[in-house]
């Protein structure tokens, strides 16, 4: 009885020391996370930008004598000034845009044609439609008026979304830079990640998991992200030097239909056609249009040289990343997202495919177990 009691209260005593060791780790665990959660999506994208630029940063360094640090900062001042000029002009049209239609409605300078009288013939909707048509052509301060109070939420939902946009651009530019320090330290980062992986996995899943993940981060890196930036860039410019209204906008749209792997055709095709209805037909137009044209087709140039090595991820995987980091994380979520789901995508199903090991015990079978000698109960020699 004596013996049950101490038994009992030992028991009580290590699960009161473990509940007492996971509390207090549970804590500062959270703690950490809170401490470190703004800087999430920065370190986040720095460590996307370092695995996938690491590549060009090996290849470079024997180039440069060895140095890590030189290679690093070599290839973050080549990324930051291609990045800022095409960034200016698409943030200056984007401002000029702004302007312009804020311009146009206070010099009462736009002008609505007077609508067809088939259009009061629709049904449910066609009178109603036709005299509001009607009053915006002949009236449309008073119609502004009217408008106003929901001109002016919209226009404040836009401007914020602008300033957010320019945040991501910021962090993107922060990031670059922190993903060249971690360049510069690639070695022992690489073995951190083994050493993190095989504390996880084990010595043999461990350095698996680590390549599987390195490679899916570059690949949607490269083949999803870095080809819808450059093809957002390559419209952008287009849009800008050809002058048309919104450009900065436009290719902000081009961005986002790139990472959800639509064409960004769908964005050039009406802005050709626009610039051909009021432009005219001349030799500008015509060198914008086939410009514009490859440029939206240019994925399917790009992808086979840049994705043809990577690993597959499907295209829902990477449409619900895009979408779902965008409304979490904003502009920097757009590119966090698709990488981070196709990462987990991928380790979700090496976990399905990798099997426990089961072992076996080499048993011999009955018939060829030795039989003892039935006189002195020994085996035969």
């Amino acid at each position: 009885m004596l013996r049950t009691n101490i038994s009992a209260r030992a028991l009580s005593g290590g699960l009161l020391d473990v509940l007492i060791r996971a509390g207090l780790i549970t804590v500062l665990v959270l703690f950490c996370f809170q401490i470190f959660h703004p800087f999430l999506n920065l370190m986040l994208w720095a460590v996307i930008l370092a695995i996938t630029l690491y590549p060009l940063h090996n290849m470079l360094k024997g180039k440069l004598g060895n140095k890590d640090g030189r290679t690093a900062t070599l290839i973050v001042v080549i990324a930051l000034a291609l990045l800022m000029v095409p960034i200016y002009l698409l943030g200056t049209s984007i401002s000029d845009s702004i302007e312009g239609t804020l311009a146009m409605l206070k010099s009462d300078s736009l002008t609505i044609p007077l609508p067809n009288e088939k259009i009061a013939t629709l049904p449910l909707i066609g009178k109603p439609l036709y005299a509001y048509w009607v009053q915006s052509a002949t009236d449309m301060s008073s119609v502004l008026m009217k408008l106003m109070p929901y001109i002016k939420t919209v226009g404040l939902t836009l401007l914020g979304k602008m300033a957010g946009v320019g945040v991501g651009f910021l962090l993107f530019i922060g990031a670059l830079i922190i993903a060249g320090v971690l360049m510069a330290y690639g070695e022992n980062g690489e073995r951190s990640a083994i050493a993190i992986t095989t504390r996880l996995s084990g010595p043999e899943r461990g350095p698996r998991i680590t390549e599987l993940c390195t490679a899916t981060i570059r690949a949607v890196a490269q083949g999803v992200v870095g080809i819808a930036f450059i093809q957002m860039l390559l419209v952008g410019v287009g849009f800008v030097l050809m002058g048309v209204p919104g450009a900065g906008l436009l290719a902000m749209v081009a961005l986002l239909m790139g990472i959800m792997q639509l064409p960004v055709i769908l964005v050039s095709l009406p802005v050709i056609a626009y610039v051909f209805a009021t432009e005219g037909t001349s030799l500008a137009t015509i060198v914008f249009a086939i410009y514009s044209l490859i440029a939206g087709m240019a994925d399917n140039i790009l992808k086979p040289l840049m994705l043809g090595r990577g690993v597959d991820v499907p295209m829902p995987v990477i449409l619900i990343g895009a979408l779902g980091g965008m409304v979490s994380g904003g502009f920097i979520g757009l590119f966090i997202g698709p990488v981070a789901l196709a990462v987990g995508y991928k380790l979700f199903w090496q976990w399905v495919e990798d099997k426990p090991q089961i072992d076996v015990l080499d048993e011999q079978p009955p018939d060829e177990q030795p039989r003892l000698d039935s006189a002195n109960d020994q085996p035969p020699v």
